[in-house]
């Protein structure tokens, strides 16, 4: 009878090892609120993420938004209810999650701001990005480097486009590019036609390329009927494509008239076609699987009570406190090194790009 019962407990035990060895980091679910599938870097970043979690062993619940602010609160509160573990979110609006931070805070809920950051709470727990100043100052130095600004050239003729004003991102791209091309617009080595040269001037809600198209069209027709473009700062691919747009419906894109140098970020497809194409100039690269790393990384230290690896606890106030930061590095990109940025290290293939 004792060795019966010795046996049994013997293969009970096991049976629970190989169930445990199964589920990995034990089954605990992670929710994932992305803003919008609208653009292609976020929909890669929530696969990225999913992907190296459940390799992991964590549940995922990934969702998003959509750019509307209320339907990712609403799923952010659904997964609190659905008791999540940890939560990732790249807020829609950065300072609308006060209320539902509120809800995770009470349930002891760890969060992970990731890329944008969340804005005037105390329970954010890391922050997962790429050095945002550094993406504007790698913008505004391409602007210099190819108009020769730093060697004399000019005077130019420049526009200048603003991320969205809800997204903290959008300053320090802004402040970033203007570190470099600030001095050249006081100098008159820089001409900004419109004069717009505030943030809130250039600001594009939502990051839209179709408001952006817009204010350039009124741009252009207010401004620019005796002169030509030079170059347009863009802080972001969608904002670029719908500045091409306008540009083109006037005739510029010819070789009378060639588009004017145009800046970007985030690599999507449809941008480096348009590099590879001769439209848009420039993009930033930001490797989502990089970041997706170190969010994961983030993730797996709160849930398992550890201190994750940051390497900046100084720059990202977000009204509250200094939330600590992993600050990856980004990638300008053009015509002369996407191949070796983007198709050598695997993020496209030539399948993706349509590549003569």
């Amino acid at each position: 009878m004792c060795y019966g019962f010795i046996m049994t407990v013997l293969f009970l035990c096991l049976l629970t090892a190989c169930g445990s060895e199964g589920d990995g980091a034990g089954s605990e679910t992670i929710g994932i609120s992305m803003p919008t599938q609208s653009s292609e870097r976020w929909v890669n970043d929530g696969d990225n993420m999913v992907s190296e979690l459940e390799e992991l062993g964590y549940e995922t619940n990934l969702q998003y938004g959509e750019d509307v602010v209320e339907d990712q609160v609403s799923q952010i509160e659904n997964m609190i209810t659905e008791g999540v573990d940890a939560l990732v979110i790249a807020p829609i609006d950065g300072e609308a999650l006060t209320n539902v931070l509120d809800m995770a805070q009470n349930s002891d809920i760890p969060v992970i701001a990731y890329d944008r950051l969340i804005m005037n709470h105390e329970h954010v727990s890391y922050y997962a990005t790429f050095d945002n100043f550094e993406v504007g100052v790698l913008q505004g130095e391409y602007i210099e480097d190819h108009l020769g600004l730093a060697d004399g050239e000019g005077p130019h003729h420049i526009e200048l486009f603003a991320g969205s004003p809800d997204d903290n991102n959008a300053y320090f791209f802004w402040d970033g590019a203007m570190s470099v091309l600030d001095s050249y617009i006081e100098s008159g080595d820089l001409i900004v036609g419109s004069e717009q040269t505030d943030f809130e001037q250039a600001a594009t809600p939502q990051w839209s390329g179709s408001d952006a198209q817009e204010r350039m069209d009124n741009i252009l027709s207010a401004h620019y009927a005796n002169e030509e473009v030079d170059a347009v700062y863009s802080p972001f691919d969608g904002i670029s494509l719908g500045v091409i747009s306008s540009l083109k419906s006037v005739g510029y894109g010819t070789d009378n008239q060639p588009l004017p140098l145009i800046t970007g970020q985030d690599a999507d497809t449809s941008s480096v076609q348009s590099i590879i194409d001769g439209e848009q100039t420039q993009t930033i690269f930001k490797d989502t699987r990089a970041l997706a790393d170190k969010a994961v990384d983030m993730v797996d230290a709160v849930i398992n009570d550890k201190e994750a690896e940051v390497n900046d606890t100084k720059t990202y106030d977000n009204g509250e406190k200094v939330v600590p930061a992993n600050l990856l590095e980004p990638v300008s990109v053009d015509q002369s090194n996407y191949e070796e940025v983007l198709m050598e290290s695997g993020y496209y293939s030539e399948e993706d790009l349509d590549i003569e």
